[in-house]
C-alpha cells in the first residue's frame, strides 16, 4: 500500500517552528523561577548571596527546612491550612451541588429569577465593610467560621454545575428513578453524584486551591495567632519580613548576615506548594472534562 507523507507547505513549517520556538521559551520562562527557587532552597547562604546557584543547588543543604519543620508557628499554620482547605472545600462543593441541581430542574418554578438574582453578584457586590460589619454582628470574628462561612460557594460554579447537570445527565434517568419511586435526594446522592466526578473533582480542585493560597480574609477576620493559616505566615515572612525567631534558633550570627532568611524564604514557598503539586495528578484526567463543561451554553 503506497502511504506517502502529504508535504506541507514551506510556509507552514516556518510557522510551526516559530509556534514551537514561542512555546518553549513560554515554557523555560516559567519553569525556571521555579527551578532556581527549588535549587536555591536546597543551597548554602553563602552560594544563594554571592549568585553562585542558578540551576542546580550548590552546597547542598537542609537547614532551612530542618527550621521550617522546627518552627512551631510554621506548623500551626500548615495545621490550620489544612483544616481550612480540607472543610472548606468540602462545604463549599456541598452548596454549589446543592444550589445547582435543583436550578438544573427545568420543573423548578422561577429558577430563572433566581439565576438572575445569583448572577447580578458576579458585577457587584455589598463591599469590604458591610461584609466585615455582617460576620461582626454573627459573632465570627476571630473564629475559623469566618474564613468558610462568607465564600460558601461561587456563583461561577454553580453555574458550570449546573450547565453540566443539564447537558450530561439524561433526563430520562430522572424519570425512570421516579416510576421507581426514588425521591429527589436519593435521585441525587445515588444516580447524578456519581456520574458527575469530573465536575466534582474540578470544583474541589478549585475550591481547594483558593483555600490554600487565601491570606486576606485571615488578615481581616482574625487576630489569634493559633488560628493564622500557613499562607499568612508566609506573607509575614516575606513582606514584612516577620521570621519567627524559632526559625532562626540554632543558626550562627554570620548565617544570618549572609542570607539565612533568603533561603529559608525559598523553602517556605516550597513547603507550600506541595500541597497543590501533590494532588493536581489525582483529579488531572477529570480537569479538561471539567472545565470544558463552562464553555457551554446551558
Amino acid at each position: 500500500m503506497f502511504n506517502a507523507r502529504i508535504k506541507e507547505p514551506f510556509g507552514d513549517r516556518v510557522l510551526l517552528v516559530f509556534i514551537y520556538i514561542l512555546l518553549l521559551i513560554l515554557m523555560l520562562s516559567v519553569l525556571y523561577p521555579l527551578l532556581y527557587i527549588i535549587s536555591s532552597s536546597f543551597s548554602s547562604p553563602n552560594a544563594v548571596v554571592s549568585g553562585r546557584v542558578w540551576l542546580f543547588p550548590v552546597e547542598f543543604s537542609l537547614r532551612a527546612y530542618k527550621s521550617i519543620f522546627n518552627s512551631a508557628q510554621l506548623m500551626l499554620g500548615f495545621y490550620n491550612s489544612v483544616i481550612y482547605t480540607v472543610v472548606g472545600t468540602f462545604i463549599n462543593v456541598a452548596f454549589t451541588v446543592l444550589i445547582a441541581f435543583p436550578l438544573s430542574q427545568k420543573a423548578m418554578p422561577g429558577r430563572k429569577f433566581i439565576m438572575i438574582l445569583m448572577m447580578i453578584t458576579l458585577f457587584f457586590s455589598g463591599g469590604l465593610i458591610p461584609t466585615y460589619l455582617l460576620v461582626k454582628e454573627l459573632q465570627m470574628l476571630d473564629t475559623r467560621w469566618a474564613l468558610w462561612l462568607p465564600g460558601a460557594f461561587s456563583i461561577f460554579q454553580v453555574i458550570v454545575a449546573r450547565t453540566f447537570f443539564q447537558t450530561s445527565i439524561p433526563s430520562e434517568l430522572q424519570e425512570a428513578s421516579q416510576i421507581d419511586g426514588c425521591r429527589d435526594f436519593r435521585y441525587l446522592f445515588s444516580i447524578v453524584l456519581p456520574l458527575s466526578k469530573p465536575i466534582l473533582a474540578v470544583m474541589a480542585l478549585m475550591y481547594a486551591v483558593g483555600h490554600w493560597n487565601a491570606y486576606f480574609d485571615a488578615l481581616i477576620y482574625l487576630r489569634s495567632e493559633k488560628l493564622f493559616p500557613l499562607q499568612y505566615v508566609l506573607r509575614n515572612l516575606l513582606i514584612l519580613n516577620a521570621a519567627d525567631p524559632a526559625m532562626l534558633a540554632n543558626t550562627a550570627q554570620t548565617l544570618r548576615d549572609q542570607g539565612f532568611e533568603q533561603v529559608l524564604k525559598y523553602a517556605l514557598i516550597v513547603v507550600a506548594s506541595i500541597p497543590v503539586l501533590i494532588l493536581y495528578p489525582f483529579v488531572q484526567k477529570h480537569f479538561v472534562k471539567g472545565v470544558m463543561v463552562g464553555s457551554l451554553k446551558g
